[in-house]
């Protein structure tokens, strides 16, 4: 190993599964072994087993679906609004002076602790859930895009006025294609943070999706189905965030350059 030197994407791969199966053994060993009772933490079998009787007898399916809808809903509410708002605050010193100084004091409120607020605003039903995803998400969203804009190389600016262009043009032929690659990354990195917004608001008066399932697990003491949620979301947040790397890739060829 030698510092900030890549590794083969075979080697990556390979690296990244031995980590699994490592942590796989140790689980097994430390379940199977009596060193934790299963009370406690349940072991990798009876995980798998109580995760099949959740997806074919009790219809965890269609909780999964709900949880991914309103991950996607929130989220993308908070993009489509974040983003045009992000730009022009990163485009326009006097928009970015406006609105910085409110943006930055709310990205630091948990959007947890809205949740009493928004179940007397607009009840338990799926607005509060979309709300909590929003706030979750689109303060960080704006803030971040924001800057991405503003740290844009300022020799191609000032080359484009060189040429002639207008503040449009500028915006979307320079501003635009130089930050999007970063902005795609921004949106992959909010988009796991929204994950763990929408379980927090079905911990409380949910009646569907995986915190839902997750709570009532806790009441019964079934740590092998409060696991297989875990392990659920974590391995939909991967396909999610591999899916994003590509399309990046495929949108963006010029920001391996």
């Amino acid at each position: 190993m030698r510092p900030l030197t890549p590794v083969t994407p075979r080697a990556r791969v390979a690296l990244g599964l031995s980590f699994f199966l490592l942590f796989t053994a140790l689980w097994a060993a430390v379940t199977f072994g009596g060193l934790v009772s299963k009370t406690f933490l349940a072991d990798p079998l009876t995980m798998l087993k109580s995760g099949w009787i959740l997806l074919t007898e009790m219809g965890f399916a269609k909780d999964i679906g709900m949880t991914v809808w309103r991950v996607l809903g929130g989220f993308v509410i908070a993009a489509a609004l974040a983003l045009p708002l992000g730009v022009l605050m990163g485009t326009y010193k006097p928009v970015e002076a406006f609105f910085e100084p409110f943006v930055s004091f709310a990205r630091y409120l948990p959007a947890s602790a809205f949740i009493p607020l928004l179940i007397l605003w607009v009840g338990i039903g799926e607005a509060q859930k979309l709300a909590v995803i929003f706030i979750g998400s689109f303060f960080q969203l704006t803030l971040m895009i924001a800057v991405t804009v503003g740290n844009t190389r300022r020799d191609l600016v000032e080359a484009a006025y060189t040429l002639g262009v207008s503040d449009r043009t500028l915006i979307s032929r320079v501003l635009l294609p130089g930050a999007a690659p970063e902005i795609a990354e921004i949106l992959r990195m909010v988009l796991g943070w929204a994950w763990t917004y929408v379980i927090v608001a079905e911990l409380i008066g949910a009646s569907s999706g995986i915190g839902h399932m997750i709570t009532d697990s806790q009441a019964l003491l079934a740590t092998d189905q409060i696991i297989f949620g875990i392990i659920v979301i974590g391995l939909i947040g991967l396909v999610s965030d591999f899916a994003f790397k590509a399309l990046n890739r495929s949108l963006f060829p010029w920001a391996r350059l």
